[in-house]
């Protein structure tokens, strides 16, 4: 079952959640992302149990549909399913991108991880995915032995493709400019937003970064 690609579904800031037992925290951290700008947010907990992230998710869910953003879950089908979420991100070693597409139907958003393979993300496309990830662009805490993507990657990925693509590995407000001017139409942040100081500030300075770029 092939879906019709939403040529440019995620653009911007692309918020992944970080590891946390906290279902309170996480809900402060992540309404403050929405304020500062982010209109999606995948929701990825590599550390839970299956009952906490059903919990979280399910916060999320109604979070994200009360502040009008769009909610990703990594990778777990049955979880975006039971939440209904807007859409799924898998990788090589998650369920395959049809198994995820039957399941979610052809109404959701299906990304997938095509690490530095464009090959990889030209068959993503003609399947139906809605956008690809490329990276890791920069060394990554959450993901260090992550292989390495460069930045001409983003260039040849804007000729060949329509689909949106997504940016993903150590990326901060210093070194995100680029790969923006190279191609990418979201960038994926985890630390460099969860960690800040300020949410909600982070969350801009990111945000304005594409109406600076585009």
């Amino acid at each position: 079952m092939k879906a019709q690609p939403t040529v440019r579904a995620v653009r911007g800031l692309y918020a992944v959640t970080p590891d946390t037992e906290k279902i309170e925290s996480l809900v402060v951290h992540v309404t403050a992302a929405i304020s500062g700008g982010v209109r999606i947010i995948q929701y990825r907990n590599k550390t839970a149990t299956p009952e906490l992230r059903l919990a979280q998710a399910r916060a999320l869910k109604s979070l994200c549909r009360n502040m009008g953003a769009t909610l990703i879950i990594n990778d777990h089908v049955e979880l975006a399913l039971a939440v209904d979420a807007d859409g799924i991100h898998v990788g090589s070693e998650d369920t395959s991108y049809d198994n995820a597409r039957q399941a979610l139907g052809n109404q959701k958003l299906v990304g997938i991880s095509c690490y530095n393979q464009l090959g990889l993300a030209l068959a993503a496309e003609s399947r139906g995915a809605n956008y690809v990830a490329f990276g890791s662009f920069f060394p990554s805490r959450v993901k260090p032995g992550a292989v390495h993507a460069p930045a001409d990657l983003l260039i040849d990925a804007r000729r060949a493709l329509e689909v949106s693509i997504v940016a993903i590995g150590g990326i901060t407000l210093d070194n995100a400019p680029p790969l923006i001017s190279a191609g990418a139409d979201a960038v994926a942040v985890i630390s460099a937003l969860f960690s800040a100081p300020d949410v909600t500030a982070a969350a801009r300075s990111f945000t304005a970064l594409f109406g600076a770029q585009r």
